[in-house]
């Protein structure tokens, strides 16, 4: 099956930034049936609050993958909204107008309800973008300020319902997180975060629609092999699978 990973980062704290590095992860990806990659950026390296300068040069980054290898490489505007409107709206501009990002990548700065996310999703209007969150189930409250729980992710797309939405991490969210997220036709949910549990995809694909289930591995903190088989082992029909692995991505990216 063609496969499509919505959720990855080539490189991870300055590891994997040489071109041949670079190529090495291109050709044992392709092995694997891999068609295309979504690079979310070192989105760590310089904490949980990036200044303006440091957010530019990690999509900078970003934008040099594509340069290497444009068949394979798609990227998202990492962005700290906390930075407020003026940082977020020059950032995506520039990310989109130079480089021709499709979405807009967030962590962990600020939680998904907080007021300073009103530009971002401002800017993802604007840009015809889709945003990625960072999502994760949180019982503790005092990291909850920074990270988002599935309802935070939830509510952000039931306010803005214009905004095509990504919750990431499946497993990091759960079964829980499916259920907050269902409803709620602009979300979608990729399925990286651990590894496999049995039945979650297969309880995604019942309460959300297979059209609203994305591969993403969270490459390289997990391995591809496990995490495409997470859906190659579910028990869904082909086309669901291929659906997963490469349809709705392509379809909500509007990649050929």
């Amino acid at each position: 099956m063609r496969i499509i990973d919505v959720h990855t980062h080539p490189i991870f704290f300055r590891s994997g930034a040489k071109r041949a590095e670079v190529a090495k992860l291109v050709a044992r990806s392709r092995a694997l049936g891999i068609v295309g990659m979504v690079s979310l950026g070192d989105v760590l390296l310089h904490g949980v609050h990036p200044t303006a300068a440091q957010v530019s040069a990690l999509n900078d980054t970003n934008a040099r993958l594509q340069a290497w290898h444009p068949d394979f490489f798609s990227s998202f505007c990492f962005l700290n909204p906390v930075l407020g409107e003026r940082a977020v709206m020059r950032e995506v501009e520039r990310c989109v107008t130079k480089y021709g990002f499709k979405g807009i990548k967030l962590e962990i700065s600020n939680n998904a309800r907080d007021a300073c996310m009103k530009p971002v999703m401002a800017a993802a209007r604007r840009f015809g973008l889709v945003v990625l969150q960072h999502s994760w189930s949180m019982v503790n409250l005092k990291l909850r300020r920074l990270h988002s729980d599935p309802a935070d992710t939830a509510a952000l797309a039931r306010r803005h319902p214009d905004v095509k939405i990504i919750m990431a991490h499946l497993t990091g969210c759960g079964f829980r997180g499916v259920l907050e997220a269902k409803g709620c036709d602009n979300l979608y949910v990729d399925t990286s975060g651990g590894y496999p549990e049995e039945g979650l995809v297969e309880y995604a694909a019942e309460h959300l629609g297979a059209d609203h289930v994305l591969y993403g591995s969270d490459l390289p903190i997990r391995e591809n092999t496990v995490t495409i088989g997470r859906i190659l082992g579910a028990r869904l029909s082909a086309a669901d699978k291929q659906r997963m692995l490469h349809g709705n991505t392509a379809r909500l990216l509007n990649l050929t």
